[in-house]
């Protein structure tokens, strides 16, 4: 198996068994991030519908590896996965300086999917509960990184400007 791509400063690191730790990191993390990010961990895989995507939230993030991301194809790891990394701020479209606006969209554009948070471990270090709080998380489960079925509201919620 291949060795999994950095963590340094994301928020993870492998204890001894190889299980995923929390510890404090650098930045906070994204939620909507791309596996080939630096320190990019996988946190949930996307169940549901086409219509009505949900994602499965993982108890414990993996690294991401080429075996984890073959595990999508023959389409995008992006549409079936979702993954964090360490928020790379003014080098993102969506953030504006000081806030992200994808989930300031996110929370504007999209309904509530759940009544409750979802048990997400990653909500201490995660950007968007940071900004948003408990409207973040109960609009999380519904989001796809790369969702080729996207709504034309969805497609606004992505679009920067």
């Amino acid at each position: 198996m291949s060795r999994p791509t950095s963590h340094r400063g994301n928020g993870w690191k492998a204890n001894q068994t190889g299980r995923m730790e929390a510890t404090a990191p650098s930045e906070p993390l994204c939620p909507s991030a791309r596996p080939q990010m630096a320190g990019s961990v996988l946190f949930g895989v996307m169940g549901g519908t086409v219509d009505e995507p949900r994602v499965q939230y993982l108890g414990t993030p993996l690294p991401v590896t080429p075996e984890i991301l073959a595990l999508a194809r023959p389409v995008e790891p992006t549409e079936v996965f979702r993954f964090a990394a360490p928020c790379v701020g003014e080098r993102c479209r969506h953030f504006d300086g000081t806030d992200c606006r994808l989930v300031s969209r996110t929370i504007d554009l999209l309904p509530a999917v759940v009544d409750s948070l979802p048990p997400c471990v990653l909500r201490s270090l995660c950007r968007w509960w940071q900004q948003e709080g408990r409207q973040a998380c109960l609009r999380c489960p519904q989001v796809v990184t790369d969702n080729a079925c996207a709504s034309k509201r969805t497609r606004q919620v992505a679009a920067p400007e």
